[in-house]
């Protein structure tokens, strides 16, 4: 537990890439960051700046600043080039004797162990503890070694996703992530053009910011293969949700994923998923239970199942409800107990 001045209130240095205003997507610095300050708890923030460097300076100087004012630091922690800035704070911590606490965001983590061990344990080792959004991770972390973990899942605030039933025969997919390689964004457009021999009328909205360029490329594949697609951009939360009435079934391509925040929402929105079966999204997806899933880059059976569904929509129906029911689950309400044990 924690010791603070305030009675059960925490001051937490919170670093992470804090980008939303930049047309980037809400990320857990953002989302959990309000929840634990609606909870009374002082937050401070690092970092918005958009240059990676200054991002990274601008989390190095807080990190010092807000040393002596501070009872724990929670680190947004993913597997590729921001894995660093996440070793670099968790160091600076030791230095200053502050506890902190990484939050395992990256699906390809357990590579990351694999591939460098050493820095893995001077981040993982070291932590107080080590948090875990999915039991995939949390598992992985274990066979590595790695037994200070504590699995807390991604939450949502239910009361904001109004449930509706779906008419899964009209074929309206929907995909929101941020457009980059690890979310395998080409593989939607080449489901759609596959659908078309089953589904001719069916249609597809890509929701996210183009984060590594690929829009042109995605415009470019789309017109060759003779298929209309919507991109709309970032959105806001209230916008995507709002878009969302105009869809009737949720795709998720990704290559690697942990617990992904847009997956439950769609649940909670009532969409049936179909989605690759990788990462956490193994444990948190049941095929012909509350999903459909599909192997990693496989945009024939993906358009399979999705065609499955126009053509029962007993079966959709069902996947809908079961997967409403296991996103409610995810309600800040049922989570915020598990961060009151670590910050209490």
């Amino acid at each position: 537990m924690l010791n603070t001045l305030n009675s059960n209130k925490v001051r937490i240095l919170y670093i992470g890439n804090k980008l939303e205003k930049h047309g980037n997507n809400v990320t857990s610095i953002d989302s959990l960051g309000k929840l634990l300050e609606a909870e009374g708890h002082h937050l401070t923030y690092a970092s918005s700046a958009k240059n990676k460097m200054v991002r990274l300076l601008d989390m190095i100087v807080t990190t010092i600043k807000s040393a002596r004012k501070t009872d724990v630091v929670l680190i947004d922690t993913y597997s590729t080039a921001n894995f660093y800035y996440a070793l670099i704070i968790s160091q600076l911590c030791r230095i200053f004797n502050l506890k902190y606490i990484p939050l395992l965001h990256g699906g390809d983590l357990p590579n990351r162990l694999k591939n460098t061990p050493k820095l893995s344990r001077l981040l993982f080792k070291n932590a107080w503890i080590n948090v875990s959004p999915s039991r995939y991770l949390q598992t992985e972390f274990e066979s590595a070694g790695f037994h200070k973990i504590k699995y807390i899942p991604n939450s949502i605030e239910i009361q904001n996703y109004k449930f509706k039933s779906r008419n899964t025969q009209n074929c309206r997919l929907l995909w929101v992530r941020s457009l980059a390689e690890i979310y395998n964004p080409k593989m939607a457009i080449n489901v759609l053009h596959q659908l078309k021999t089953e589904c001719p009328h069916a249609t597809l909205c890509m929701i996210g910011p183009d984060k590594e360029n690929l829009l042109p490329s995605l415009k470019t594949l789309a017109a060759e293969l003779g298929v209309e697609v919507t991109f709309t951009g970032v959105l806001t939360k209230s916008d995507w949700i709002k878009r969302s009435e105009q869809s009737d079934i949720f795709i998720n391509t990704t290559h690697y994923d942990n617990l992904p925040v847009s997956v439950i929402e769609a649940m909670a929105l009532g969409l049936p998923v179909v989605s690759t079966n990788v990462g956490g999204l193994k444990v948190l997806l049941r095929n012909r239970e509350n999903a459909l899933v599909v192997d990693d880059n496989d945009h024939l059976a993906m358009a399979n199942a999705i065609s499955e569904l126009a053509k029962n929509q007993n079966l959709a129906t069902e996947l809908s409800q079961r997967g409403r029911l296991d996103a409610e689950q995810f309600d800040w309400v049922n989570i915020k107990p598990k961060w009151a044990e670590i910050l209490i």
